[in-house]
């Protein structure tokens, strides 16, 4: 049996309103907001969030490879995969790959690991999608585009969700498409698109996967699929045949259209609510479309332990202003930073590596004592070169000091400098992200979060930083 052994789900904390963006552009708001990625978060970092949340309480040595799927890959001549790989502390000898150029690329991922497995290369594959979409500015996409991230591990053992069947089609049909020098999507008329693309192509998809295995629209617990809008996803619910109290909500209000890691993130919200024995019929649509029909094993009960998407959601932040979100999307030029401090080198990083990307702290194999940055004598005992690496970036911590930049030139001022006791021991110095500085005192919790930092030398540098405790 292949099927899901644990699922994850990450949303950024923060939301803009559709009543933020009627008061920016005039008009009628509507009552829903979406998810919005922070300014020092991509498609990248919300991966690695997921993958961790996925990955929580199981034997990361197990994982064979790691598939990245995503629109918007912050590199297009370098591997996100192995940055995600990387930050989740998982083996260096793993098979890793990006897919992409496709809304459908999360759930071809989920069939390309499916495969693999199938074949022997490979016995659990963690599967990630997350998207961070710009939407033109003023645009109808602009209230409906989110940004979140999912991840699932495919394995032939403890199979807590199997994948019995599927069916997948291909189409040249041009709805939406983003050139390499375009800054943001295009469209033809949504009439026409909806009509011989959506519609059209996902309902052949679903149809052929029916007919395959002899199943019926009632024989489904639930019916999960992708569409681009509320209106289209209301639509299908016609045209599939299915009851309305089948459907996995969409979180269109909620979260919004969040590219290739929508379908993927609508079938974790379902599987939150899932019980043995339930039949799921999961649909992706884009060049193209992708069905499964997935059995829900009593194995889900040992994976409830997610934030997933219901935490997620329920730990909010709302940008206050779209002048805001502005800054963070990097739609205008502002100041240069005064006094830029921050240089990329790439044999530090290369040297450094396991204290950078996975956050790997040195435990003095003599005295116990942890220490970040790794040092070769212990500051406590003087034993050197006697130390073992541990991971920190899943270590809560209590904030012992911090400070405020006011002049530094930031994205989000003030810049939030901390320094952190972390449970168990050991200590970090870092900035802190996602926070109401109003909120900020000493002794209050925290927790690492894989962030962008900086941009220096041409790369998109990333490390840790901590935010304030999401989800208990």
């Amino acid at each position: 049996m292949i099927g899901i052994k644990s699922y994850g789900a990450y949303i950024p904390i923060y939301r803009l309103s559709e009543s933020e963006l009627a008061r920016a552009w005039g008009g009628r708001g509507g009552r829903g907001e979406r998810a919005v990625a922070n300014y020092d978060e991509d498609s990248i970092t919300m991966a690695v969030e997921a993958a961790i949340d996925c990955l929580n309480g199981t034997d990361r040595d197990l994982a064979d490879g790691l598939y990245f799927a995503s629109t918007t890959p912050p590199y297009s001549e370098k591997m996100s995969a192995s940055i995600v790989a990387a930050a989740s502390d998982l083996r260096d000898d793993l098979f890793t790959l990006d897919i992409g150029n496709s809304l459908r690329c999360g759930t071809s991922a989920i069939k390309a690991a499916h495969d693999a497995i199938k074949s022997g290369s490979a016995k659990n594959i963690l599967v990630t999608a997350a998207d961070c979409r710009l939407a033109p500015p003023a645009s109808e996409f602009e209230p409906v585009f989110g940004d979140g991230a999912a991840a699932f591990i495919i394995g032939d053992s403890d199979v807590a969700v199997a994948i019995e069947d599927s069916h997948s089609i291909s189409s040249d049909f041009l709805d939406v498409w983003k050139r390499a020098e375009d800054p943001y999507i295009r469209t033809w008329e949504d009439r026409f698109i909806l009509q011989y693309g959506y519609s059209e192509k996902l309902g052949i998809a679903v149809s052929a996967l029916l007919k395959k295995t002899g199943l019926s629209a009632k024989d489904f617990a639930k019916v999960v699929y992708y569409a681009p809008n509320a209106r289209s996803h209301q639509r299908m619910i016609r045209q599939l045949k299915i009851e309305p109290e089948q459907v996995q909500a969409p979180m269109f209000d909620s979260m919004g259209n969040t590219g290739a890691a929508f379908a993927p993130m609508m079938l974790v919200a379902a599987l939150e609510e899932a019980k043995p024995g339930d039949r799921i019929l999961w649909a992706n649509y884009g060049d193209g479309a992708d069905a499964f029909i997935l059995q829900v094993t009593d194995q889900i009960e040992k994976v409830r332990d997610r934030r997933g998407i219901k935490r997620h959601l329920e730990s909010k932040m709302e940008i206050p202003n779209y002048e805001k979100y502005i800054r963070f999307r990097n739609l205008m030029q502002v100041e240069a930073d005064r006094r830029p401090q921050y240089i990329s080198s790439l044999p530090m990083m290369w040297r450094d590596r396991k204290q950078v990307t996975p956050l790997h702290g040195g435990r003095c194999r003599k005295c116990g004592n942890i220490q970040f940055p790794i040092q070769r004598v212990c500051a406590y005992c003087q034993a050197k070169d006697d130390y073992e690496e541990v991971r920190l970036a899943d270590k809560k911590a209590t904030v012992f000091t911090f400070s405020m930049d006011e002049r530094a030139v930031e994205v989000d001022p003030p810049r939030v400098w901390t320094i952190n006791d972390l449970d168990g021991g050991g200590r970090i110095y870092c900035t802190m992200t996602d926070r109401d500085t109003e909120q900020i005192e000493i002794g209050m919790g925290v927790e690492m979060t894989f962030r962008k930092i900086h941009e220096g030398a041409g790369l998109h540098n990333y490390f840790w930083k901590c935010r304030p405790i999401r989800v208990s």
